[in-house]
């Protein structure tokens, strides 16, 4: 019985701790311009490149992509962002 008590502490963690995706749906939708939420997810050269993007079109061009991406961010369902984003780092859209 007692063993019991403590055998969940040896079981993988649920991917709902780390998932980032409301997050990065809202960082992506307020703050478009500026690239957090590819910061968030860990795509520092990516964030980077937004950074460049935002900073020769005045933040229009990544404005509307952030806006989008932050829709599709907050579409999709826990699961499939945390496979497509956090596993599978695809970094556009």
């Amino acid at each position: 019985m007692e063993n019991s008590k403590y055998e969940h502490w040896n079981q993988p963690q649920p991917y709902e701790e780390d998932n980032k995706r409301i997050a990065a749906g809202l960082l992506a939708i307020i703050l478009g311009p500026f690239g957090i939420h590819k910061f968030l997810l860990g795509y520092t050269k990516t964030g980077i490149i937004w950074l460049f993007l935002s900073l020769i079109s005045f933040g229009a061009i990544t404005g509307l992509l952030g806006l989008i991406e932050g829709i599709i961010y907050l579409t999709k369902s826990d699961d499939e962002f945390y496979r497509t984003y956090q596993l599978g780092r695809k970094l556009w859209f």
